[in-house]
């Protein structure tokens, strides 16, 4: 029971969180030793620990090689853990020494949100991040090492549809997000400090203000917006075959529309023009109910047989010579 989900986790996308992972590089974690020997047993505390020794960000090397930032991420969405707890393995950065040694903890814990939150919270969460410029090391799928940083990595979680060999779920755009669900408009720390608090030039004032006018709207639209939140209790039945989940409709017993449940009067009644039979569709025609004189009677020249088909020609009774076959001059002698 080492690769299944956590009883009662939430399901994400329609689907069980580990599936999340395509299923061949979810075979090639399971087998991995990596899987086997460090990730077996982990809690949402002790991952702590396991990603403060990762010692770079990467998918798959070499023969579909999995590294151990991809089994951390599959422990991770096994365990399925809270809110708050992945919001805590982001916040790890108070102090210098700290952020350096959680840094890669951070970049599992982002790669999860992409994975697992929605469109607004996906936003809302990793765009702070692009200010984080922590180095990191990136393995590519040659085993070749890189350097990369924080801010480049989240960068790729928001603009690219494939990281670390793994498919993304479809993000929403920006601006899509910002008229329908009440996102502010980010604010870019170099335009800032580029801007200052003068609001001499007139067409930085036009900007600001249309900013504010943004950040208002989006207020007002996040206070009235009714937030429902779904129900996704749902116990696995089971949780090693993906032909199960693909195949599985959540749907309640009580969502059939009320429409479809009753039938309409209309059809319940039928049409009077319906009921009753044409007069003309009841009475046969007379003219089908006799039969023809001419069909009664049969020919007298198909009764009798003519007297040529009754004997036979003396031509064919006898037997032309030339089908006589004879007998083989020297038959061979069976060899018992």
């Amino acid at each position: 029971m080492a690769n299944t989900t956590v009883k009662g986790a939430e399901i994400v996308h329609g689907t069980n969180p580990q599936f999340l992972v395509e299923r061949v590089i979810r075979a090639r974690i399971y087998d991995s030793t990596y899987w086997k020997q460090d990730c077996f047993g982990l809690t949402a505390a002790t991952l702590v620990d396991r990603a403060a020794e990762l010692q770079y960000v990467g998918g798959t090397y070499g023969m579909l090689r999995p590294s151990p930032f991809l089994c951390l991420l599959l422990k991770m969405l096994q365990l399925a853990p809270e809110r708050e707890i992945v919001l805590e393995y982001l916040g790890a950065t108070e102090l210098k020494y700290v952020a350096v040694l959680t840094r890669y903890l951070r970049a599992v814990a982002a790669m999860y949100v992409r994975l697992v939150f929605k469109s607004l919270d996906v936003y809302e969460i990793l765009e702070p991040m692009l200010n984080d410029y922590h180095k990191l090391r990136w393995r590519d799928a040659s085993g070749n090492f890189v350097l990369s940083h924080m801010d480049e990595f989240v960068d790729k979680l928001l603009t690219e549809e494939r990281v670390c060999d793994l498919i993304l779920p479809r993000l929403a755009r920006r601006d899509v997000v910002e008229e329908n669900e009440g996102l502010r408009p980010r604010i870019s720390p170099l335009e800032e400090a580029l801007a200052g608090d003068s609001d001499s030039d007139d067409e930085l004032k036009a900007v600001r203000q249309a900013r504010r006018a943004r950040i208002a709207r989006a207020d007002a639209l996040r206070a009235t917006r009714k937030v429902v939140h779904e129900d996704y209790n749902f116990d696995y039945a089971s949780q090693e075959s993906d032909d199960e989940y693909l195949g599985a409709r959540y749907r309640s017993p009580g969502s059939v529309s009320p429409d479809r449940r009753s039938i309409s009067p209309d059809r319940r009644s039928i049409s009077p023009d319906r009921r009753s039979v044409s007069p003309d569709r009841r009475s046969v025609s007379p003219d089908r109910r006799s039969v023809s004189p001419d069909r009664r009677s049969v020919s007298p020249d198909r009764r009798s047989v003519s007297p040529d088909r009754r004997s036979i020609s003396p031509d064919r009774r006898s037997i032309s010579p030339d089908r006589i076959v004879s007998p083989p001059a020297n038959p061979q002698k069976h060899i018992g």
